[in-house]
C-alpha cells in the first residue's frame, strides 16, 4: 500500500462524513463538498492502485 492509496482512503472517508453531516444538517452545501472530497480521494486511491500494479509488474519483469 502507498501513501496515495492511504491518503485517497481517508478522504474518501472523510468526504463521506462530511456529505453524511450535510444531509443531517439540510446543508446542500457540505452535501456537495463532501461528494467532491469523496470523488477527489477516490481518484487518489485510484491512483494509487495503478502505481502498485506498475510496481508489481515491474518487479516481476525485471525477475525474468
Amino acid at each position: 500500500m502507498n501513501s496515495d492509496q492511504i491518503k485517497g482512503t481517508a478522504k474518501d472517508i472523510a468526504g463521506k462524513a462530511q456529505r453524511k453531516v450535510g444531509e443531517a444538517i439540510g446543508s446542500t452545501d457540505q452535501q456537495v463538498k463532501g461528494a467532491l472530497n469523496q470523488a477527489e480521494g477516490k481518484a487518489q486511491k485510484a491512483v494509487g492502485n495503478v502505481k502498485e500494479t506498475y510496481k508489481d509488474v515491474h518487479a516481476t519483469t525485471r525477475k525474468v
